[in-house]
């Protein structure tokens, strides 16, 4: 996670590790990364996938699926961060340049509402988690993520006079959720 991400109210990243029962949460430094975060992508019980757009990485590294099956557990690495910051994370860290990366073809826009990202098809981290569950197979975490970020996004817009004009969309989102269940 990009330095200053964790005390952002607006942080999606922290819903995962709340429905996400084992996951680690390390903070990026350029130069001297966490060794816990080394330990896990060179434990052999572990396959390590960073999760990114293909567009920055090398063909040769670019998974569209998780492997299936898999006699490793999957360790999905998501950068946490604005894009730019996630970008940065992604090109200066020498340690994730040999794993593969997953790049979603996500097939709608962004309902995140609570920063403005330069494009559309640019998620935040929690929809990027959800999408990932979906692929590993894990639907029900993926449906309780969905349901969790919906509520989080309406609360936060609650408490911000100036995006009110969101708020309706946001509501509507977690109403519908609850029908579907």
């Amino acid at each position: 996670m990009y330095k200053g991400e964790y005390y952002k109210p607006t942080n999606t990243g922290r819903l995962i590790a709340d429905v996400v029962e084992d996951n680690h949460a390390f903070l990026w430094k350029r130069t001297e990364p966490e060794s816990a975060l080394l330990n896990l992508i060179n434990d052999p019980r572990y396959f390590p996938i960073v999760v990114f757009p293909h567009e920055y990485a090398e063909p040769s590294r670019c998974i569209t699926t998780p492997p299936t099956p898999c006699d490793k557990k999957l360790l999905f690495i998501f950068l946490d961060g604005t894009w730019r910051e996630a970008k940065k994370m992604f090109v200066k860290s020498p340690y994730l340049h040999q794993l593969p990366v997953l790049g979603l073809s996500t097939q709608r826009d962004s309902d995140y509402l609570l920063r403005e990202s330069t494009h559309a098809f640019q998620h935040c981290t929690a929809e990027v988690g959800i999408s990932v569950l979906e692929l590993a197979g894990q639907q029900e975490g993926a449906n309780t993520l969905s349901h969790y970020f919906s509520i989080f996004r309406r609360e936060y817009l609650k408490g911000k006079p100036h995006l009110q004009h969101k708020l309706a969309f946001a509501s509507s989102q977690v109403k519908e959720q609850v029908v579907k269940k």
